[in-house]
């Protein structure tokens, strides 16, 4: 070990000039430090920053109702909606799916970690697509099909 990190940013603020806010998993969605997040959420929408949360952090959009216009997916409809109450009206725009993306919003179920990345990836051009896709394909399906 050793190892250190020092934050460049805290959560009180969206850095000018940032390309993503990434909404990782865990059961802290539903605390009270977490609704800090939620105002950092709607402004990267407003400014077409790209915001991508995955399993629990996908119930917290539902439940600040981040998720109204836009197609998306989580771990289930029924928990969005238990979250989210009368703050989560996008039932019809709810699909069953590993990931999701609608412009600049992809969710993902606790499960599709790995097209999380692979959208997410897309969504930021962070390669061509097609080396994205053969990444995505490598971690999985492994070196070799069989």
């Amino acid at each position: 070990g050793g190892l250190r990190a020092t934050p460049d940013y805290d959560a009180s603020t969206l850095p000018e000039s940032c390309a993503g806010l990434i909404l990782v998993g865990g059961m802290q969605w539903e605390s009270a430090a977490a609704r800090r997040i939620a105002p950092l959420a709607g402004e990267a929408l407003k400014r077409g920053i790209l915001v991508g949360a995955i399993c629990n952090a996908v119930s917290f959009m539902a439940a600040n109702g981040l998720l109204n216009g836009v197609r998306h997916t989580g771990n289930t409809v029924e928990m969005l909606k238990q979250w989210g109450g009368a703050n989560y009206t996008g039932e019809a725009l709810y699909e069953e799916r590993q990931a999701v993306r609608d412009g600049n919003v992809v969710t993902a179920n606790g499960t599709g970690y790995l097209e999380f990345t692979r959208e997410c990836l897309l969504a930021l051009k962070a390669d061509t697509p097609d080396r994205i896709e053969a990444s995505y394909k490598f971690n999985k399906y492994g070196f070799c099909r069989q």
